[in-house]
């Protein structure tokens, strides 16, 4: 998949729709960055986004793929277009199963911290206080955001938090 052909696709696109990047990231509730670094072919929208966009610029999900119109449908380009989404699909999971294994891997290294210091049977002073709180509280904290992670939640906040910028700009005179 060729991210900048797909990018000046998308571009071409909204540009044939009469949008402007700020009115299409309302639409689709994304930032205008987030649909510059489409456009630019640096990132490629989530596969929900792809649907809707091929909804909304009435084309194929297999050209917006392919960064191209298709004037001939085969079945051979159908395979091709499932084998596009399944592999887009699967680097999108790895990328998210990386950031989960480091938040992972974080808490499980702080438990283990704050087990060595609770056995080595210190004298308690604040500086020992200190480290059992804190390394349990950033084994807390980091499983926390795998959870949230993994949900799907900190993904649904991220797009909250950049609803809220966006209108607080809109708001400023």
């Amino acid at each position: 998949m060729d991210l900048q052909k797909t990018g000046n696709f998308l571009k071409e696109l909204r540009k044939g729709k009469e949008l402007t990047q700020e009115q299409l990231a309302e639409t689709l509730h994304v930032s205008r960055r987030t649909v510059s670094r489409w456009e630019t072919g640096s990132n490629m929208p989530d596969l929900d986004l792809l649907v809707e966009m091929a909804d909304l610029y009435q084309v194929d999900l297999r050209e917006l793929l392919d960064g191209e119109r298709k004037k001939e449908k085969m079945n051979e380009e159908l395979k091709e277009t499932v084998l596009q989404v399944a592999e887009y699909s699967n680097a999108e999971k790895q990328r998210s199963t990386k950031i989960v294994r480091v938040y992972f891997v974080i808490g499980i290294l702080a438990l283990i911290a704050n087990a060595v210091i609770n056995m080595m049977e210190l004298n308690e002073t604040f500086m020992t206080g200190f480290l059992k709180g804190s390394t349990f509280a950033l084994a807390l904290i980091a499983m926390v955001f795998g959870i949230l992670y993994t949900t799907g939640a900190m993904v649904k906040m991220q797009a909250f938090k950049m609803r809220l910028l966006g209108r607080r700009k809109e708001e400023r005179p």
